[in-house]
């Protein structure tokens, strides 16, 4: 780009300045170079500092015309020109210009900003949910080099140094109805990775997830351990709790690292992959593990706390532990977190 630059400024500046302006632009948009390459290639051919900001990030990516970032103070813009996307302001583009404007400022903000609006559009309008599932796959990829990983982020409109919540989810709605109602206040990205549906938020709130989707959640430092810990997550979600903070799982989350064959022939499991033959001892027995009460199990199942009482004793001596006592309940919820993981 800087050999492009060198190339066009040997140009007439008037009679070619404008032609020099929008070949540099076509160039760069040809190449697909992301916002902060857009941004040092105006400052080179500007020669003063270049900016550009979207309004759903809020952080500036300036540099100057030696190629480096600008992060001195931010001066007043000398020219500026907003970057539309289908007639919405997304955000503003600018020169740092210490003198007075060039005669071709505008020319060249105006070019600036519709390459800007290009690159946004290609990964994902900075306002809009949807994103392009390469790209995120790249930001939250356990394979992905830091660099690349950072740059991901950047074209996303979320800082790569920001700590992220991430979801796993299965969702029979639109990924962007659930990204928009979990985060009304965005940045929120969201895209389908595999049969999964991936979720990057800066905040979310989990009590809007609509009815019917599971989700599997984490904010663990560094988005590709925070997408592998959400998706383990997932894998413990059930029709009752259909949302499943990674944290809280504890020390159950390391069944998710157990063999499957092992799980398999373990007596306790075997045993409930019998009893789920008949769904409403699976479901009572569900309900007792995640209430740990007879009462409230009770109420969850709509039945009199005396019949559960009868349920789960019999249930007890099918599976051939005490389910009243705390090591008997301990045992029932490992072998159903285990027996749910096969199935999953």
């Amino acid at each position: 780009m800087e050999a492009l630059a060198v190339r066009l400024s040997q140009l007439d500046s008037q009679a070619g300045g404008a032609i020099r302006v929008v070949m540099f632009y076509d160039t760069l948009m040809r190449r697909r170079v992301d916002l902060p390459a857009l941004a040092r290639a105006s400052a080179s051919l500007a020669e003063c500092v270049a900016g550009i900001r979207l309004h759903g990030t809020g952080q500036p990516i300036r540099y100057a015309p030696d190629g480096h970032p600008a992060n001195g103070t931010l001066h007043p813009p000398s020219t500026s020109s907003p970057i539309l996307l289908d007639d919405e302001e997304i955000g503003t583009v600018w020169l740092e210009r210490p003198d007075t404007p060039r005669t071709l400022d505008d020319l060249l903000l105006d070019r600036l900003a519709i390459a800007a609006a290009a690159v946004v559009e290609r990964y994902g309008p900075a306002r809009t949910t949807m994103a392009d599932p390469a790209l995120v796959e790249l930001a939250i990829s356990a394979d992905s080099d830091e660099a690349a990983r950072a740059r991901a982020l950047r074209l996303l409109g979320f800082p790569p140094d920001l700590r992220l919540h991430v979801a796993a989810v299965h969702s029979p709605l639109p990924l962007d109805q659930v990204g928009t109602s979990i985060c009304p206040a965005r940045p929120v990205k969201a895209a389908p990775l595999a049969g999964v549906g991936a979720i990057l938020a800066t905040t979310l709130d989990p009590a809007r997830f609509p009815p019917g989707v599971r989700a599997g959640l984490s904010t663990a430092p560094g988005p590709g351990r925070a997408w592998r810990e959400a998706r383990t997550a997932l894998r413990f979600t059930t029709p009752r709790q259909p949302i499943v903070r990674y944290d809280d799982l504890g020390v159950v989350a390391l069944l998710a690292d157990v063999p499957e064959d092992a799980i398999r022939d373990n007596a306790d499991v075997t045993a409930i992959a019998a009893l789920a033959e008949t769904p409403d001892d699976l479901e009572t027995l569900d309900a007792y593990c995640t209430t740990g009460s007879l009462r409230r199990a009770a109420d969850l199942l709509h039945l009199h706390h005396s019949s559960v009482a009868r349920r789960i004793d019999q249930l007890g001596k099918t599976l051939g532990v005490d389910l009243t006592q705390p090591a008997g309940l301990t045992r029932a919820r490992l072998a159903l977190n285990a027996w749910r993981l096969l199935h999953t």
